[in-house]
């Protein structure tokens, strides 16, 4: 096969695993994000996130994770769901109401690149879904999915942004897809605005030592500052205000992967069910989801300090 029939049998593939959207880039260095991100961590905007500290070069050029790296493959996973959650619920990021995204996609990533071996023969590769320090949205960008609106986030003029990416690094040559040229949030800044803890910069910049995201995930500490306090607007786990508010996301059609189904719980518990969990049950009903990153006293931390804002 030429790298043409290649390619094509790749993207063909990636749809028929469910993947929404497939792009390919040229491996390279990404100078330009590099400088960004640099800046960044220069800033200390990563808060008590020291694993984004970690492995830069790695970040920046792909050659470092797969040696004789010719060809990023970007694929795009959708997740928005059908349903909502009940009014009276804390609220909770879409993107955890269903199974843990790193195993549903780790499983089509494993398919997927055993038929690209299959298929074409002697081929080295890794695949990445937040499990190593790549760039994911940079790559997307590169691949010609979308652009990165000024929420951070990689939108697609088509279906929106409610989106999981993933990344397959492989040796070999690929038919490239152009970059993504143009920048559709125009003078919008309705994400900027809504922002409740004011993490949105101008410039495309997130101060994720400022996020809810942070503060209700990756932030360990038994307490969360009292600066935050009247700003969490019920959020428990995540926070979607900023994709919630882009006018993009109104083409955001409903996820067709089973496994992202809501869980009943995080559709209907109430303060009270929260309140009145215990850890084992904890651990029984979030034991498949992402729910379960900030474990339950995180979760109980966060449920006692939207309570008392």
């Amino acid at each position: 096969m030429n790298i043409h029939e290649t390619t094509h049998l790749i993207k063909t593939k990636a749809t028929q695993l469910g993947f929404e959207y497939c792009g390919i880039a040229k491996a390279m260095q990404l100078d330009e994000d590099a400088r960004r991100l640099e800046q960044w961590l220069h800033k200390g905007m990563n808060g008590q996130m020291q694993y984004m500290e970690k492995h830069f070069d790695l970040r920046i050029d792909p050659t470092k994770l797969v040696p004789g790296a010719k060809s990023v493959i970007t694929l795009l996973l959708n997740y928005f769901p059908e349903s909502k959650q009940n009014i009276d619920t804390p609220h909770i990021s879409k993107y955890a109401w269903g199974e843990d995204y790193h195993e549903v996609i780790k499983i089509k990533l494993n398919h997927f690149f055993s038929f690209i071996k299959q298929t074409v023969g002697d081929v080295h590769g890794r695949g990445f879904v937040d499990s190593a320090p790549v760039l994911e949205r940079a790559w997307a960008q590169q691949s010609g999915l979308g652009w990165i609106g000024k929420n951070g986030n990689l939108i697609n003029k088509n279906n929106g942004s409610f989106f999981f990416i993933a990344s397959l690094i492989v040796d070999i040559e690929l038919v490239y897809d152009a970059p993504y040229a143009k920048d559709y949030c125009g003078t919008c800044t309705k994400c900027i605005d809504e922002c409740p803890t004011e993490a949105i910069l101008p410039n495309k910049v997130i101060d994720g030592s400022k996020c809810i995201s942070y503060f209700t995930i990756e932030l360990k500490d038994a307490l969360i500052s009292d600066n935050m306090k009247g700003k969490f607007n019920n959020w428990l786990f995540g926070c979607d205000v900023c994709q919630d508010v882009c006018p993009w996301n109104r083409f955001a059609t409903p996820t067709l992967e089973k496994q992202f189904n809501p869980l009943n719980e995080v559709l209907n518990y109430t303060n009270k069910d929260w309140e009145e969990m215990t850890e084992e049950s904890f651990k029984i009903i979030f034991k498949n989801s992402p729910i379960k990153r900030s474990k339950f006293n995180g979760i109980k931390r966060n449920l006692k300090f939207i309570k008392s804002s």
